[in-house]
């Protein structure tokens, strides 16, 4: 949700912090703030509402030679608690003005604690429940015998007291050389370099300068200094710390030319699918090689429940169509703020598949712990080593796709699906429903999908036309069958995310029983057709659904396999995409409509990256 930055060394802790909120932007961009100590006994501070640059330049007014010192936090927000103003941005100070705070999640039980410190004759300055917990400190560190002068037992006090979800950071202008944080549930990772320290929501945060990272496990604080860390449990016993070497570099989180990350993200696509793919089959045999489950636990599950949200839901159900195809077990998929609301039939032979680009989407953490408490078997689909979600699950298969800053997913969501198939493949595999040659077949064609994502990129000048021509519809439906439905309803969102448009995507068969009210003259309506060759039955169908649109004066823009000479004579508008089988069509059809929507936002005059309410991550239910 929120990005949040610690330092401890000898760097400026003003460019430190400010470089790594701007790498960060994209969890939150509601307000941003910095904290500086000084190492005189004073706090520097500056916050300001709105996106960074808004920060820079409060900065620029006051000097950066006013923001010495070398240790810093800072904050970069999606609001929860309070509107996004200056008052609510963080850090946020104690009363002594010693104390400051930045926090990400939410602390559940700050209502009743703001009002005990209101009854002790604390006054609050913000609306956020963030802030209560700098007063908390305070009264610790000032006031209570057992912790008085100790500021990291002050921290853990007042932590083992929260009820929520949060990353707390914490500094202190008394104690320059030491940042405090703590979490339960949200994401933390301290970087480790030479003589300096890092904590931060995302290692993009300190990637220029480190690649050696920890991961930490839940309900535990790291007390960073410059010459190195520890991590406790909430008790203040020592706590196990993993480390691991981030993957990726500086240049992949850049934007490497490209106006905007997301466009940037839509060209990853095929390394996305590629990387995701690597290693994954040897000797003839898909190989599972991140997971933890082997083979046998494949072989005696009955039943998989899919849970995820937004996009990756989407990649759910498109997982849905492919392994009941190529298994014939029954799959569900739900969304994960609603699994664990309704009595789900789960038990030790069901296999949840929890699907999340961040690893802390908390809705989908909290569908794991509640299909964990069944005892089903959990095996996690994430884009985020050391992530929360991987770290509870009974295995995880990790998808590659490299960082992607843009809110909207795009190449996240194509590697999703991507190991969403391999996950079939294996189950497949380990029940024996596919053949040895039929599962190198269907694996042959996956790899093939990159260079076909590299073609179809080469030829896509005309979605943009088409982005232009229709960006001041006020709304626009999307069509499909069969896994075209879930390719309809992620063309949706997507413009929905990004150019703030009515959007609807619909199964085209439901078409006749309702929606088709909403059809009028000029609308217009994308349209995924799948291939004559694959699935003739659908093909047919879906061009009556075209005739019965055109037939009210819709305006048509079809997507569909090169060579499907059949549907031109029912499209106003035809987008040719490369042929391949028609489960893995999603791969190449989502592609137009990733295209087309930022297209859309850009004519529109929004900006792609950062839309509006959005963040990168929710780690909040």
């Amino acid at each position: 949700m929120c990005g949040i930055i610690g330092y401890v060394g000898s760097r400026g802790g003003l460019q430190v912090g400010v470089e790594a909120l701007r790498r960060m932007e994209y969890r939150g961009y509601d307000s941003a703030g910095v904290a500086i100590a000084d190492g005189t006994g004073n706090l520097i501070i500056e916050r300001k509402a709105g996106e960074l640059a808004n920060l820079e330049a409060a900065i620029a007014v006051r000097g950066s030679g006013e923001f010495q010192g070398s240790t810093v936090i800072g904050h970069t927000r999606w609001a929860t608690h309070g509107s996004p103003s200056d008052r609510n941005a963080h850090p946020h100070l104690d009363e002594t003005g010693k104390i400051a705070v930045v926090h990400n999640g939410i602390i559940e039980n700050f209502a009743a604690l703001r009002e005990e410190l209101l009854a002790a004759g604390v006054e609050l300055k913000s609306e956020t429940d963030t802030e209560v917990t700098a007063h908390l400190v305070s009264r610790a560190y000032f006031s209570c015998p057992e912790t008085a002068g100790n500021f990291v037992e002050s921290v853990l006090s007042v932590v083992r007291g929260l009820v929520g979800a949060f990353t707390l950071v914490f500094t202190h202008a008394d104690h320059p050389d030491t940042v405090v944080a703590a979490r339960r549930s949200t994401p933390l990772v301290v970087g480790v370099g030479e003589g300096e320290t890092f904590i931060a929501s995302d290692v993009a945060a300190f990637i220029e300068h480190t690649r050696n990272a920890v991961e930490l496990d839940q309900d535990t604080a790291v007390v960073a200094r410059t010459d190195g860390f520890e991590v406790l449990n909430f008790d203040g016993t020592p706590s196990v710390a993993r480390p691991f070497v981030i993957d990726w570099d500086l240049e992949a989180a850049e934007k490497g030319g490209f106006p905007y990350f997301m466009l940037k993200e839509i060209a990853e696509q095929p390394r996305a699918v590629s990387d995701t793919l690597r290693g994954h089959f040897i000797d003839g045999r898909v190989v599972l090689d991140e997971q933890r489950l082997a083979e046998q636990d494949l072989r005696e599950v009955d039943k998989v429940f899919v849970v995820a949200c937004g996009s990756a839901y989407h990649s759910g159900l498109l997982a849905k169509y492919a392994i009941e195809h190529w298994t014939r077990l029954p799959v569900e998929v739900e969304l994960a703020s609603e699994f664990r609301y309704r009595d789900s039939v789960l038990d030790s032979s069901t296999l949840v598949l929890a699907i999340s680009q961040s690893g802390e989407t908390a809705d989908t953490l909290e569908a794991v712990r509640h299909a964990k408490a069944q005892k089903a078997r959990v095996l996690a689909v994430c884009n985020t080593n050391g992530s929360q979600i991987p770290r509870e699950a009974d295995a995880v298969l990790y998808t590659h796709a490299g960082p992607e800053i843009g809110v909207a997913s795009t190449k996240a969501f194509l590697a999703q699906v991507t190991a969403n198939y391999l996950v079939g493949l294996a189950l497949a595999q380990a029940r024996g429903t596919k053949s040895p040659g039929d599962i190198a077949r269907e694996f042959a064609d996956l790899e093939a999908v990159p260079e076909l994502i590299s073609r179809l990129l080469e030829s896509v000048e005309s979605v943009r036309e088409l982005a232009q021509r229709y960006s001041e519809s006020s709304t626009i439906l999307f069509l499909g069958r069969h896994v075209g439905y879930p390719v309809a309803l992620e063309g949706a969102l997507k413009l929905k995310e990004l150019a703030y448009m009515h959007a609807e995507g619909f199964a085209a068969g439901e078409l006749k029983h309702g929606p088709i009210a909403l059809v009028e003259e000029d609308l217009p309506i994308i349209v995924m057709v799948p291939s004559p060759k694959t699935h003739p039955i659908l093909h047919s169908k879906i061009l009556s659904n075209i005739r019965e649109v055109q037939a009210r004066g819709a305006r048509t823009i079809v997507i569909a396999s090169e060579g499907d000479e059949t549907v031109a004579p029912f499209a106003d508008h035809l987008i040719e995409i490369p042929s391949t089988s028609g489960l893995l069509q999603p791969l190449l059809s989502t592609i137009p409509l990733q295209i087309f929507a930022a297209e859309v936002a850009q004519a529109r005059g929004y900006n792609v990256d950062k839309p509006r309410n959005l963040a990168k991550s929710v780690t909040v239910e």
